[in-house]
């Protein structure tokens, strides 16, 4: 049966008393695992070129805007402390549904090296997919890890799935499109069979537009045969939170894990009755062009997140060791 990550992402707003019943909602509505996100404020780096963005004439977006002092206001408003983590892992088990998080930095292994996991997996965010001595440290620490594949090319993945198999991990890759919200028409679900042939656990990370899709996105990755889906939860009200147009309810999480226990046939028969014409569309094609903004998005997220070590930022995909030096 397909497991499901309820990815709580930034949803908390940085309070832990809501990052709290977040956990305990995901667990109760049939989360197999809850995320979160170890995302520290410092650990933004500044690159000027995105401070403003860059336009062509003829108005081609060739650098996105995004300028450091709002991310950095907005990021630091959702700082959760070192011990927040510790409380995040003890507070899954106590509600009975298994602890995840992304790590963003190499410098932040070492924190969570020391957490009292039940289980050594770790989740990988598309942009680091490239970060292969990233993935290498992370499999010093982790046994499986789950690493996203939005916005990288065939080659990338491949050499991202020899590098987590030469460490003798087990590896699970989601199929995903780095675009928040992205539409079905560029899901391409069958992207999932190029992912099999890399390793024998897949899945696809959603991010489509809850008030116009629902689940049906995940629902038909699926009955293509998703080993794990993962799909962005909250308890707030859509407009509450960053991620909220792109998280699903406990609601809509109880439904899908409703799917998850029907077998394949029972599956296709739902999706056919319920939505035939989209399930061609979500489909699409095994191999695929990146699209202009996933490019974009891309090259903003590489690098968006470092190792501060002195006076000197070390990014993920650097090959000097560090983690262990705190």
């Amino acid at each position: 049966m397909t497991k499901i990550i309820a990815e709580l992402c930034q949803n908390h707003n940085g309070d832990r008393e809501l990052l709290g019943k977040m956990i305990k909602a995901a667990a109760a509505a049939g989360a197999d695992y809850v995320k979160g996100q170890m995302i520290f404020s410092e650990d933004l780096t500044h690159r000027p070129r995105f401070d403003q963005g860059l336009i062509e004439e003829n108005g081609t977006v060739k650098t996105i805007k995004r300028p450091l002092s709002a991310e950095l206001e907005r990021l630091k408003k959702l700082d959760l402390k070192d011990d927040d983590y510790k409380w995040f892992v003890d507070e899954c088990a106590r509600s009975g549904v298994r602890p995840l998080l992304t790590i963003f930095t190499r410098k932040r292994i070492s924190l969570a090296a020391k957490l009292p996991w039940p289980e050594k997996v770790v989740k990988v965010a598309s942009p680091d997919i490239i970060s292969l001595p990233f993935l290498r440290e992370l499999g010093d620490v982790f046994d499986h890890l789950i690493i996203s594949t939005g916005g990288a090319t065939d080659e990338e993945i491949k050499q991202a799935a020899a590098t987590v198999k030469k460490k003798g991990k087990k590896l699970t890759l989601l199929h995903c499109v780095s675009l928040y919200p992205n539409s079905l028409d560029i899901c391409n679900l069958r992207r999932i069979n190029f992912l099999k042939r890399l390793t024998d656990s897949v899945g696809w990370s959603d991010h489509t537009l809850v008030a116009r899709d629902g689940i049906k996105a995940a629902q038909a990755a699926m009955a293509q045969g998703a080993d794990f889906i993962e799909r962005h939860f909250t308890v707030l009200s859509s407009e509450q939170s960053k991620d909220g147009p792109v998280s699903i309810t406990p609601a809509l999480l109880k439904a899908l894990k409703s799917f998850s226990r029907l077998s394949p046939d029972e599956q296709i028969a739902v999706i056919t009755k319920e939505f035939p014409d989209d399930w061609e569309i979500l489909l699409g094609l095994e191999t695929r062009l990146l699209t202009h903004q996933e490019r974009l998005n891309m090259d903003y997220f590489r690098g968006r997140f470092a190792s501060r070590v002195g006076a000197r930022w070390i990014y993920n995909w650097e090959d000097i060791p560090l983690y262990y030096k705190d």
